[in-house]
């Protein structure tokens, strides 16, 4: 039993993949491919790509992606096609532009904010007045005096018996 729980684990990620049955003119293509539908997101799912998806535009997506490797396009021109169709939620790593430039500067602005906010803590930390800045060395001889004529008084109440 134990032994079939360890093959079924290690047969489900080969069994969620999509079997094509595709033909290529010649292996570079079949491992652009393959590449492709790794790196390419399907358009209806929300996290999965293009070899991971049984979704019905994920399959029109990958018949049109052996359409386009069959006919010559290059990586870029591909890549431009999607794109074009399906906007940049097509790219798992999304290329920088105007429309990305919150996507890949968010992470560094968002970590900037939370170092400009930890020092400001610290330094406000600092400037607030501490309890050893108040204790029995910083007060004048006559504040000394006074604090030592409570503490006798109160010393001397705890001694009294209550009426």
């Amino acid at each position: 039993m134990k032994y079939l729980l360890l093959l079924l684990c290690l047969i489900s990620p080969f069994a969620t993949a999509v079997v094509e049955t595709y033909e290529f003119g010649n292996e570079v293509n079949r491992e652009r491919y393959h590449q492709f539908i790794d790196e390419l997101r399907c358009p209806k799912c929300q996290n999965q790509n293009l070899d991971g998806s049984n979704a019905p535009i994920a399959k029109d997506l990958r018949r049109e992606l052996h359409r386009l490797l069959e006919d010559g396009q290059s990586d870029a021109q591909i890549v431009e096609f999607m794109v074009e169709r399906y906007g940049e939620f097509v790219l798992y790593r999304p290329r920088f532009n105007a429309e990305t430039a919150v996507l890949w500067l968010a992470p560094g602005i968002f970590l900037l904010i939370g170092i400009v906010v930890m020092v400001m803590v610290f330094k406000r930390q600092k400037s607030a007045p501490s309890v050893s800045n108040t204790d029995s060395a910083s007060l004048d001889t006559d504040e000394q005096q006074r604090l030592q004529d409570l503490l006798a008084a109160a010393d001397n109440n705890k001694d009294k018996p209550n009426a």
